[in-house]
């Protein structure tokens, strides 16, 4: 059994720490400089929530085929077995490939920095849904 990786943060304007960096008077950071969300960040989140859903319908549709396929009203043959040895290789193999791709997406997440400087006035982050 695999645990979900950590997901990308989405941005919560209500959370005092989640703002854009600040930049230091007297540095070589530029005092005027804004920050907005990074596009490619955001595609992240958004390739989670779409992800998450049909992984989680995929793995409730295996379950209900295991679950189905152990009961002794099913099957009345000893080759019956050998389905339900398949059916669990594909909750294995499904179980390897979501912990895969969830992973794959949180590394990424965790590798690209959430704000970057732009020339707007204002921070801005995307639409919280």
């Amino acid at each position: 059994m695999y645990v979900d990786p950590q997901p990308p943060k989405r941005p919560d304007p209500h959370d005092p720490m989640d703002r854009p960096p600040i930049n230091v008077p007297g540095t070589l950071d530029d005092p005027q400089r804004a920050w907005r969300f990074n596009p490619d960040y955001e595609r992240l989140v958004v390739a989670w929530d779409a992800v998450l859903p049909q992984l989680d319908s995929l793995k409730t549709v295996l379950d209900k085929a295991y679950s189905l396929a152990r009961s002794p009203q099913t099957w009345d043959a000893p080759v019956g077995e050998r389905y339900v040895e398949e059916i669990r290789e594909w909750r294995n193999r499904l179980a390897v490939y979501r912990h895969s791709v969830l992973t794959s997406i949180s590394d990424e997440a965790a590798d690209t920095p959430r704000w970057i400087p732009t020339t707007a006035n204002a921070p801005h982050a995307f639409p919280v849904s």
